[in-house]
């Protein structure tokens, strides 16, 4: 049996006859930047945020990138957040000119780890950037109380976590801005680049709609430099198409996520994800931790397994930061993750016989290197 990682395809099957017309209206109208799909789901995927302002642009990235441009980030300024991510987040902090200040995760959930954040806090730190890792948030209440004690914006880092939730509340709802991708892989993904910033500050709403659109309020008046990071009109249109599916897909995954839960409980040498009590994940990523990782991936690759690595290399280890002077050990939960973690296929679609083959793959090789 085949099993790939993820299959888009599937999902476009599901929603072809709504997609193809929508593609059609766009084309016939010329309709192609901005306009009613545009802003229909600026709307939608607001309110589905639980947020008042919603502004589309071109990707996760200049989500991020704008965020802190919107808050006054720039040179001179530091910004807290994790090594374990995907360095998306730290090119945001770096392109506005700041410096990222990384703090450790957890080791059972591999998010940021709230009691290490006050230590790094300076006077020069600007924003703190949680990342709901892998569809799952952050412990945010003890880091909203800090950030407030110092009067330090939070920006939510919610590219993997479309739909989730903490304590009931809405991923990207909680801090001064929420960002997101939707990039194809993702819960919510467009069909190209894509990415959108929630905020409940008006202002900042404001300002990033200027940033992404050359920093101009009207066509040819420009009160700042901005940047060309619009979302494109067929790719809101697509988004709108997924966006009413999305709560069943995400349930989709919970339930994947369950099965997988059932099928490895208590296999030896095989640690699974934890879903903190606080939140609702949505599974962007099923990661389990296994000692021979690279071992485990060779052989489920040979069975025609489909698997990833988030992340193999921690940030603060990657060559573009060794600028930075970190050294193996300065954030040893990270790099042990980063050693151990291995993602499994996670789509709404995969079938319950493709995740029994997988779980049977996985008890297999454990077995024979136990006969070693």
């Amino acid at each position: 049996m085949n099993v790939p990682f993820l299959n888009l395809k599937i999902q476009y099957k599901e929603i072809e006859k709504e997609v193809l017309p929508m593609v059609t209206d766009a084309m016939s109208n010329a309709a192609f930047i901005g306009g009613p799909q545009v802003t229909g789901f600026e709307t939608e995927f607001a309110a589905f945020c639980e947020s008042k302002f919603c502004t589309g642009v071109n990707s996760g990235t200049d989500a991020l990138r704008f965020a802190l441009m919107a808050i006054g980030a720039g040179p001179g300024d530091e910004v807290i957040t994790v090594p374990n991510t995907f360095i998306a987040t730290t090119e945001a902090i770096s392109q506005v000119g700041a410096t990222p200040v990384f703090v450790d995760v957890l080791k059972d959930t591999s998010e940021m780890d709230p009691s290490l954040i006050e230590a790094k806090i300076s006077k020069k730190t600007k924003a703190i950037i949680p990342v709901h890792l892998y569809g799952q948030t952050v412990d945010m209440d003890p880091i909203l109380d800090m950030a407030k004690k110092h009067n330090i914006p939070v920006i939510e880092d919610a590219c993997q976590a479309h739909g989730a939730l903490y304590r009931g509340r809405k991923a990207g709802s909680m801090g001064v801005a929420g960002c997101f991708s939707f990039y194809p892989g993702k819960n919510l993904g467009a069909y190209g680049e894509g990415g959108a910033v929630v905020t409940q500050d008006q202002e900042i709403d404001k300002k990033i709609r200027m940033i992404r659109d050359h920093g101009q309020e009207q066509k040819y008046y420009h009160a700042m430099e901005g940047y060309n990071g619009r979302l494109d009109a067929i790719q809101a249109g697509v988004l709108r198409i997924k966006l009413r599916r999305l709560e069943a897909w995400n349930e989709s995954r919970r339930q994947n996520a369950k099965y997988y839960n059932e099928l490895l409980k208590g296999v030896k040498d095989v640690t699974l994800p934890v879903e903190a009590g606080f939140a609702k994940a949505v599974y962007h990523i099923y990661a389990i931790h296994v000692d021979d990782r690279d071992g485990l991936q060779k052989y489920l690759t040979e069975k025609g397994i489909n698997t990833g690595l988030h992340y193999p290399v921690p940030l603060h280890l990657q060559k573009a930061y060794s600028r930075m002077g970190y050294k193996e050990g300065s954030f040893p939960v990270s790099e042990g993750l980063a050693k151990r973690l291995l993602s499994l296929p996670m789509f709404p679609e995969l079938t319950r016989d493709e995740i029994r083959y997988v779980c049977e793959c996985v008890k297999e090789y454990l077995e024979l290197k136990g006969q070693r």
